[in-house]
């Protein structure tokens, strides 16, 4: 009796360690799925902002015309 007891409490130990390990890698799945789709989500804001960027150019060079004419 006490010897199927103590088997039973080991088998339920070794059950919780297992859950807590699937766990764990779940954990660390989701954590490395959502730092891909942060990098993902980086990479387009940087693409947008190099658009952004590429718009204002001309912007750019025109302010230091603007500023020649006020010189001059």
């Amino acid at each position: 009796m006490k010897r199927q007891k103590e088997q039973a409490r080991q088998q339920k130990q070794r059950e919780k360690a297992e859950r807590k390990s699937q766990r764990r890698q779940q954990k660390q799945e989701d954590s490395v799925d959502e730092m891909r789709e942060l990098q993902e989500h980086a990479e387009a804001q940087a693409a947008l902002s190099c658009i952004g960027v590429d718009e204002t150019s001309p912007v750019e060079e025109s302010t230091p015309n603007s500023k020649t004419g006020i010189d001059q």
